[in-house]
Order: C-alpha cells, then structure tokens, then sequence
C-alpha cells in the first residue's frame, strides 16, 4: 500500500517536474522512478554470510551418536531452495530492554545433546543440567515436574507429506502436540499450519532462515525471531511464545536475547535419529526406543518428515498412556 501511494505521489511529481525537481530523491526505499534503491534501505529478512545460509533446515555435521541416545539432532534439510518475500511491514526497527547487560553474557555457542546418563526417574541428566544452567533465560529441556507427563514436539522444516498423517493421528488420540516451523515451512504450507490452529496444538518457532543462532549478532538474532512472529500475527492472527533455536545451538547471549523477546526456549529431553528420509530406522526397534526413554516431565523431540515415526505415533501414545502418562502442551 505505501508503495502505491509512493507511486501515485511520484506521477504528480512527474507532471510538476519544473516546480518540483527534487523529487529523484529516495523515499522508503524507492527512487522517484519505482525502482528500489540500492542502499541499505530494503525490506527483506536480513542475509548472514555463515555456512548455515539457506531457507530452510540445514544438516548439521556435530551429529554425535551413541549405543543408546544422540547427542545432538542434526536437521533434515529441504530439497529445494525457496525465495523470500519482501514484507514491507516488518521494517521497523526491532528494540527491546534488557535485565541483563549483554556485554557481559557469554558468546560461545553450544550445541545441546540430552546425553546418556540417567536419574533414577529415568530422566537425562544432560536435560536437567540445561534447567539448572539455563533457566533464569526462560530456558529449559525438560519439564519442571515429577509428574508421569509428556509434551510432544515436532521440527517442521520442509513437508515430506507425512504432517497431515501425523495430525490425523493425534486426533485420533485426542493429544495436542507442539510444531516448531520456519517461515519456509508456514510460507509453503500454509492449510497445514492452519490445521495444526484449528485443532488445538500449539505453534512455535524454529525461526526465519534457520541459522545457528550463537553465529549471529543480537539485531539477527531479533530479525530471526520477530521476523517470523509478525509474519505469523500478520497471516494466522497466532503470537507464538514458544522457540526452539535451530539445530538445538545456543550461547548465554542467544538465550537472554530469546528471552528478552518474550520467548520461552525449548530443547528436548529425547530424541533419535529419525530425520534421514533415506534411511529411516527399524517400526518395531524405535517404538521400544521411544517407549524406554519415557519419563517424569519428558519433552519429546521428533521430525514429522520421518516415515517411521508416522507409523509408530499411535501406537507410542497408545503404550504410555497405559503406564500412566499423560500428554500436555502449550507454554
């Protein structure tokens, strides 16, 4: 709209020419003729020059695996690049006050794995370490309780045509799940992310281009969060609360940032690997997997791009209901 306004205000310049000379001058980032200006006054989500650049989800090459748990979740990466589109409304300037000083908070980057040692509540305690560490960032990996409760989450980062499957089943059960989704997946796919509204479960984000967050500077790290935020006010009328940085990496900076944005960080407490599309683990194998790990206060970490855990999910709520769980979600 502004942009048609520009346009129909620069037409009377034109036929004023003689009085109104300087109207070649940059506005909102056009020149007087429509063209955009090449200054630093565009519209789009900010590019980062790191290795992590693309769109969509990025394979990681910190995967860790281990005889029992992985240590960190590298994601499935989208087969295809999509462009960015301009959002001319996002352009405000992002601000926000801070309790912390961040000059003074750590930039090294971390990439979260729960690890595989346990309490005797079956709990990981590479989990409840991050709580400890991280909770006054609004931060955590396991939920605070010692009740037999399970949050079920979902990465979204590109449509393998399994998510509608998923969201059948979890009908089916009557559970609410959480999906974490970058702009790429909600721009892509825009009836599913409304689904997962209309029916209940909870939608947070993965961020706009999926970068390592601990990679970027405070301004990114805003863009990347609140980019998504409005996008997702602006076209589903849902403010998000919840977010899972990509690739589960993180710095003491990243968390406060997240925090100071009114987000609430949320990693996992399980998770296996189950993101490779051509080489998706055993049904019957993953199932027992899933149900030995479960525990008090367990946040599930699962890719709805994986074949298996589509063919197991029912049968996986089915299983821990009957020794006792029960599954929440939400902030």
């Amino acid at each position: 709209m502004r942009k048609a306004k520009l346009v129909a205000l620069l037409t009377v310049c034109a036929l004023l020419s003689g009085l109104l000379a300087g109207c070649a001058e940059i506005s909102d980032g056009y020149y007087s003729d429509g063209t955009q200006a090449t200054t630093s006054e565009t519209t789009t989500a900010p590019e980062v020059t790191t290795s992590e650049a693309t769109t969509t989800e990025v394979t990681t090459t910190e995967a860790v695996t281990t005889t029992e748990e992985i240590t960190t979740v590298p994601e499935e990466t989208e087969p295809e690049e999509s462009s960015i589109s301009d959002i001319e409304e996002l352009v405000e300037p992002i601000s926000t006050e801070s309790e912390w000083d961040y000059s003074t908070l750590s930039t090294e980057g971390s990439g979260y794995g729960q690890g595989v040692r346990f309490d005797d509540l079956n709990r990981p305690k590479g989990a409840l370490n991050f709580n400890e560490a991280y909770g006054e960032y609004n931060a955590g990996a396991i939920q605070e309780t010692e009740e037999k409760t399970i949050m079920l989450t979902f990465d979204e980062g590109y449509e393998n045509g399994y998510t509608a499957a998923i969201l059948d089943t979890l009908a089916e059960k009557g559970v609410k799940a959480i999906f974490f989704v970058t702009y790429d997946y909600v721009s892509r796919n825009p009836e599913l992310v409304q689904r997962m509204i209309d029916e209940g479960h909870t939608v947070g984000s993965h961020s706009w281009h999926h970068y390592s967050m601990p990679e970027l500077t405070v301004e990114e790290m805003m863009e990347e969060i609140m980019y998504l935020h409005d996008y997702m006010i602006e076209n589903f009328g849902l403010e998000m609360t919840l977010f899972r940085p990509p690739k589960g990496e993180y710095s003491e900076l990243s968390l406060a940032v997240t925090a100071d944005l009114g987000y609430k960080t949320v990693l996992w407490s399980f998770a296996y690997a189950d993101w490779d599309t051509d080489d998706q683990p055993d049904p019957e194998e993953s199932l027992q997997k899933l149900i030995d790990r479960a525990h008090p206060g367990a946040i599930y970490l699962l890719h709805a791009v994986s074949e298996t855990n589509t063919e197991i999910l029912g049968e996986f709520i089915d299983e821990v209901i009957f020794e006792g769980y029960t599954f929440v979600s939400g902030n």
